[in-house]
């Protein structure tokens, strides 16, 4: 990257009802990759925020005898309180029912209709309430009496009606053109095959307005048009940069987007209409999506009629919140499904965060408590054991920057695991106990062990940020004053100054609990 400014968003939730794990894992994605970057010493902007416009709200409001803007505060409420819970640390929380947004999906518009890629016509076809999606009759099948769309599983009806359109067909080739140019611009590569295969068969016109409703915003001179929810729902991303205002700050800083983590069911919509139609504005596209999988439940899809939703506040409440986010990233392979259960949890908290670094960090520094007054001692004559655990993390600095950058978590996570494992190893080998008549010896295990633990813990705070700054703060280091280049640094501790003690981290769980 050419500059030091990251743009990274959640997709935009549409809140029908209350956030489920699906949400939870989006955004800890890209709160990880938010602080990971901010580590590095970018200045971020980390977007998330609710899409409440459309016929499913609208419904969903009717069916609990609720005025429709009464219904969209109250669950998006709901899903702003889960930033707080999940420990996002996101800049921003934009709605589409604000003004900022209206104006900006006004500007976009306009800026169709001006290029002449927007015309009015009739429309007919299979649409999903559920999705906001218009299908296909090849992507349509039978089951049960019912239509559904065969990708989803969503019940289709049938629609006509008078509509505006966009000439998506007349962007097939530019689209090309673009996956073409910006090789990275989809990951994982599957995906990327997937929005090719679809684009390739041919684009044909989409329908951008409706007039079965009324909850969205009106189409500019027009008012009995609806704007179709995904034109407007996507422009999110661009309001909360104060788009249309090009000269705004937030805008020439961070626009394009540097990347969009969305789940793969919303892929044609982001990777396909997206770009198309900021292409079509003149407008830059975003420079990365990335389309990761579902988290299922026992390896099946979680749903209310299968009673195997697993909430996750209910988890957070049990368990906590960092054990959660550390337990979500290991388990399942970014980019792909990924099965969870509570079971798994539990392993995962005992014997990765109790065991390997809550343990590694507690014997450390009760150690140096009852030996070295909480002193961090002089360290003498570094020997070969002790260069080869202190620059592992040197000798693969780049690397670790790569899988951020290419969005290769299962590749960061293995690297923390390596190192605990081997910071664990070295202090059991080095056997500080039995060096009590060897000071120096003594002194130079327990400064690598507490360095070794420093540079873990700041690789561990884009994940874990909760924990990890319960250790740093054990040598005075905060929020503020951390970063991923010290990390190369072996003499960063400062002899002779103090160390505070640290509580249990992570409480082991017993499994007859």
């Amino acid at each position: 990257m050419s500059n030091k400014n990251f743009y990274i968003t959640t997709p935009i939730y549409y809140p029908s009802g209350d956030p489920h794990m699906g949400h939870a894992y989006s955004s800890i994605i890209a709160d990880i990759f938010a602080r990971f970057k901010r580590l590095e010493g970018f200045e971020v902007f980390f977007l998330t925020g609710t899409d409440e416009h459309g016929l499913k709200i609208q419904r969903e409001a009717e069916k609990n005898n609720k005025k429709t803007q009464l219904f969209c505060d109250e669950i998006s409420l709901k899903f702003k309180h889960l930033t707080k819970i999940l420990n996002l640390s996101n800049d921003d929380f934009i709605r589409t029912t604000e003004k900022r947004h209206h104006k900006s999906v006004h500007e976009i518009w306009q800026k169709l209709v001006d290029s002449k890629d927007i015309y009015l016509s009739k429309y007919s076809g299979w649409y999903s309430v559920s999705d906001e999606a218009y299908y296909d009759d090849d992507e349509i099948i039978s089951e049960n009496g019912k239509k559904i769309a065969s990708s989803s599983g969503s019940i289709v009806e049938w629609v006509e009606e008078e509509s505006y359109f966009f000439r998506l067909s007349a962007w097939q080739d530019k689209l090309l053109e673009h996956y073409e140019k910006n090789s990275d611009f989809i990951l994982p590569k599957s995906r990327k095959n997937e929005v090719l295969n679809f684009v390739k068969k041919g684009l044909k016109d989409l329908s951008v307005s409706r007039t079965s409703f009324t909850w969205g915003i009106s189409v500019p001179n027009d008012p009995k048009h609806i704007v179709y929810v995904w034109l407007d729902a996507l422009t999110n991303y661009i309001s909360a940069v104060n788009f249309p205002d090009k000269s705004d700050k937030l805008y020439k800083k961070f626009w394009p987007a540097s990347l969009h983590i969305i789940g793969k069911d919303i892929l044609r919509f982001h990777a396909v209409y997206w770009p198309a139609f900021l292409l079509a504005a003149g407008i830059d596209p975003p420079k990365r999506v990335y389309g990761h999988g579902w988290i299922l439940s026992n390896d099946e899809k979680m749903s209310k009629s299968k009673g195997n939703i697993l909430d996750p506040i209910e988890i957070i409440g049990k368990y906590g919140i960092d054990p959660l986010r550390y337990y979500l990233l290991k388990e399942v392979s970014f980019g792909n499904d990924g099965s969870i259960s509570k079971e798994k949890l539990e392993s995962c908290i005992n014997s990765d965060l109790a065991n390997n670094y809550g343990n590694l960090c507690q014997r450390v520094i009760a150690f140096n408590e009852k030996n070295l007054n909480l002193k961090i001692p002089e360290a003498y004559n570094f020997n070969e054991e002790d260069k080869k655990i202190l620059q592992i993390f040197s000798s693969k600095y780049n690397q670790i920057i790569e899988f951020i950058d290419h969005q290769d978590i299962n590749n960061y996570i293995n690297f923390i695991q390596d190192g605990l494992f081997s910071a664990n190893k070295y202090f059991n080998d080095q056997e500080p106990w039995n060096k009590k008549k060897d000071k120096d010896r003594l002194n130079t295990i327990i400064y690598v062990s507490l360095e070794i633990i420093r540079k873990l813990s700041i690789m561990l705070y884009p994940i874990i940020p909760e924990s990890s700054l319960k250790v740093l703060k054990v040598f005075d280091l905060n929020e503020e004053n951390i970063s991923l280049e010290s990390v190369k640094n072996n003499d960063f501790l400062k002899t002779n100054s103090s160390i505070s003690k640290i509580d249990i981290l992570f409480r082991k769980i017993d499994k007859n609990d």
